[in-house]
């Protein structure tokens, strides 16, 4: 896929990375009622309650304002992971579409010619199937020198095969990032939450003040760390596994292409 077409993916997984910073937390205000200021007056009207929101000072944003420098490498390491795996989704879906989209086309069109060549001629430069074909060709045509010693069906099948493989290779490019993504975010998570209430319960001893509203919402805020490692390791484990099954379907396609050439260049129809 060319860099052109890698765009709007990169695009995408920016928007979709982005988006659970740029919500603010908010924390909803009741006020006390009258009742509850004088119980000893049940039957008295309470007073008109309204709700308000009032944002929350302990949350992702103020993490990102006046956390230090490692809650925000941490935070800045799991932006990084979420963009790559969101980038490696999107991308990896249109080349598999676009390769399920080939693999119909060759069978199509390329059986249906009256030799290979021929039917190389039909499908698209830069198709897999046409790298896998014009491979199998370029075997029966340069069988000599020290190759004309090996059987022809051991040369063709080695370099039919070849070819598939390197389609398969290409179709796993990036899945080892998911992989280690999917096993690593939330550890990466964890680090910032212990490294946040390491300087919270820190400063809290320092001040002398250590009542529950002076630790919950420190230690609050630090575990938002472990949230978002989860949130970026999940979405990381669905898409490989997606993709790998997608991958297998794919390629089963490219092999039974890959079969079928080599028994027709066997067979000496070129």
């Amino acid at each position: 896929m060319s860099l052109l077409k890698r765009i709007p993916a990169l695009l995408a997984a920016i928007v979709i990375a982005a988006a659970p910073v740029a919500v603010t937390t908010v924390v909803v205000v009741q006020p006390v009622t009258a009742s509850a200021q004088a119980p000893e007056a049940p039957k008295a009207p309470a007073a008109a309650t309204d709700l308000k929101e009032v944002e929350n000072p302990y949350g992702l944003m103020h993490t990102i304002k006046n956390g230090d420098l490692v809650s925000k490498t941490v935070l800045g390491i799991l932006l990084i992971m979420s963009m790559g795996s969101w980038y490696i989704l999107v991308v990896k879906l249109f080349e598999q579409r676009r390769l399920l989209k080939e693999a119909k086309e060759a069978a199509d069109t390329f059986w249906s010619a009256g030799s290979v060549q021929q039917g190389v001629a039909t499908l698209k430069e830069g198709s897999a199937f046409r790298f896998i074909a014009e491979s199998g060709v370029q075997a029966t045509q340069h069988h000599s020198g020290l190759m004309g010693d090996v059987n022809m069906n051991d040369w063709v099948t080695m370099s039919v095969q070849r070819a598939s493989e390197n389609v398969g290779n290409r179709m796993q490019d990036g899945l080892a990032f998911l992989a280690t993504v999917g096993s690593t975010s939330p550890f990466v998570g964890l680090f910032g939450t212990v490294w946040g209430i390491l300087n919270a319960l820190t400063a809290i001893a320092l001040s002398g003040q250590p009542s529950i509203d002076k630790v919950a919402g420190p230690v609050g805020e630090a575990l938002v760390m472990t949230a978002i490692g989860l949130a970026v390791a999940v979405p990381a484990v669905l898409a490989y596994n997606w993709l790998i099954r997608r991958n297998k379907v794919a390629m089963e396609k490219v092999k039974a292409f890959s079969a079928d050439l080599h028994s027709v260049l066997m067979s000496g129809k070129k």
